[in-house]
């Protein structure tokens, strides 16, 4: 699904201000994931000054995750209307005014629509454009980069959840809604940092017209643009591209996240729990999650840089599935755990296997369909995984209260997992390598895949009418073997000369 090594041309700098991207992409990663789980330190305040239940009160977070990944595809339309920037600038005070109005919150249902919907959609529209814009950045280096900003994940949780307690104790849970709503105003510092990269140097489309949005020239520099024209009328505005759900290899990778998303999330959520029912003390029970983190922080670069290796990279789907399975047999392993040693032993390889799957997930996205339908691929699977979140967590939780008994939960959950990582592995193997036809090539960096052998002979002529735009992503694009051809950045009607579009 990947291939190593860049194209020839103009393409993504590898460097330069993408460092900068990169670090604003860490943060932004960071806040998506760490923050409402962060949320949780409030609970108990929550329930006593509302007098609420624990289910009531966690609905803000599952509210908030629950924005963050169904709204994917909207995010997706404005990033392709309005450009990366504008969408992060916009995002980031949502997320904070979100918080902010939280503290004032007097019912349970303000909080939910304040700091549930409102923060989460903040979330949301900084998280996605911050991962197509580090896309744009990088190629060559695109796994290290997206380990590098995974990265961000724990290093935010294991920071903002001591930060939030210790608001809570000196400001009150008010206080710290509102001082977490200043904090949430770095998002826009990040989204400032996303400016598109240059365009390289060679032939430009004509544009339409003079009065295109202002988000136009960002997204057809970014290559986020898809047009039609239609007899007798200008270029239509292709803002979702639905028809990636036809890509043979997106389909793969939209059912592995779904079956991933049942299992994945369960055993992490249930660990300190799981550990006081065996016997653990409650602080070295609370300490596991600490011990999966510490992990996580190092698993996660660490493994991006193994997929960047040139013998590596075009196999990304394999190593990806490699670390499902080996996620959820730790899982499965471990459902007898009991033993104080035993749990750590189990939290060290989670915490491994979890970097793995975290470092990996979105490169092997963007191998698989192309970076120029990364945004709209990006959108449709979190939307995906949107709903087995809601199944998943949920559905244990309700298993153990009528059970009362973790040990099947950790064999369901690892099971699944295990079922994505087969899937994964010999649908690959089995459905998309039979669609390719191989020429053996050498490639710039030593291992270059057929696909651009075939494009670099394409490209030694000169470039006819109508070429892409030479800043588009297309140019960019490590192919993937399983996915079908590649799309054409501006399309014809049926029966209209190319030349006139």
């Amino acid at each position: 699904m990947g291939a190593g090594g860049p194209r020839r041309g103009a393409g993504p700098p590898d460097g330069g201000w993408g460092w900068a991207v990169l670090g604003a992409c860490f943060v932004v990663t960071g806040f998506a994931y760490g923050f409402p789980k962060a949320v949780s330190v409030f609970f108990r305040a929550l329930m006593r000054d509302f007098g609420a239940g624990y289910s009531d009160t966690a609905w803000v977070s599952s509210i908030m995750l629950a924005m963050l990944y169904g709204t994917g595809p909207v995010s997706s339309i404005l990033v392709t209307r309005f450009g990366c920037r504008p969408v992060m600038l916009v995002g980031g005070l949502l997320a904070s005014a979100g918080m902010v109005l939280a503290s004032f919150a007097t019912r349970l249902l303000e909080l939910y629509l304040t700091a549930g919907v409102l923060t989460g959609l903040g979330l949301a529209l900084n998280f996605q454009p911050s991962l197509i814009m580090l896309g744009l950045y990088f190629e060559r280096r695109r796994p290290l980069a997206n380990g590098l900003a995974a990265a961000g994940s724990p290093v935010f949780l294991s920071a903002l959840s001591p930060l939030g307690q210790q608001l809570l104790e000196h400001f009150g849970w008010r206080g710290g809604f509102l001082l977490l709503g200043g904090l949430l105003l770095h998002c826009c510092a990040c989204g400032a940092v996303m400016r598109p990269p240059p365009p390289g140097p060679g032939p430009r489309l004509r544009r339409d017209s003079a009065d295109d949005a202002p988000g136009d020239a960002e997204a057809e520099r970014g290559g986020l643009r898809l047009r039609e024209a239609p007899p007798g009328g200008r270029p239509r505005r292709r803002l979702l591209d639905v028809a990636v759900c036809a890509d043979r290899a997106f389909g793969v990778y939209a059912v592995t996240k779904f079956l991933m998303a049942l299992g994945l999330f369960v055993p992490a959520i249930l660990l300190v729990n799981y550990a006081k029912d065996a016997g653990v003390p409650d602080a070295d029970a609370a300490f596991l999650l600490s011990i999966v983190g510490f992990v996580d922080i190092v698993a996660r670069p660490a493994c991006g840089a193994l997929a960047g290796l040139a013998r590596l990279r075009p196999h990304v789907a394999y190593l990806f599935s490699l670390a499902l399975m080996a996620n959820g047999l730790t899982d499965l392993s471990s459902a007898r755990a009991r033993s104080y040693g035993a749990l750590v032993a189990f939290c060290v390889a989670f915490g491994l296997s979890y970097g793995m799957v975290g470092a990996l997930q979105f490169e092997v996205l963007m191998a698989a369909v192309g970076s120029h339908r990364f945004p709209s691929a990006l959108g449709l699977v979190l939307l995906v995984e949107a709903v087995a979140v809601l199944i998943g967590p949920p559905s244990a939780g309700r298993l153990v209260d009528a059970l009362k008994n973790y040990e099947i939960i950790f064999y369901l959950a690892g099971s699944e997992v295990v079922l994505a990582g087969v899937f994964m592995a010999v649908a690959t193997s089995c459905c998309l390598r039979r669609s390719r036809n191989p020429q053996p090539s050498q490639g710039t960096e030593g291992e270059a895949s057929d696909t651009e052998d075939a494009e670099a002979k394409g490209d030694s002529g000169a470039l006819p009418t109508g070429a892409e735009e030479p800043g588009s992503l297309k140019a960019w694009e490590v192919p993937s073997p399983g996915a079908g051809p590649t799309e054409p950045e501006v399309e014809a009607e049926p029966g209209l000369d190319p030349k006139s579009v």
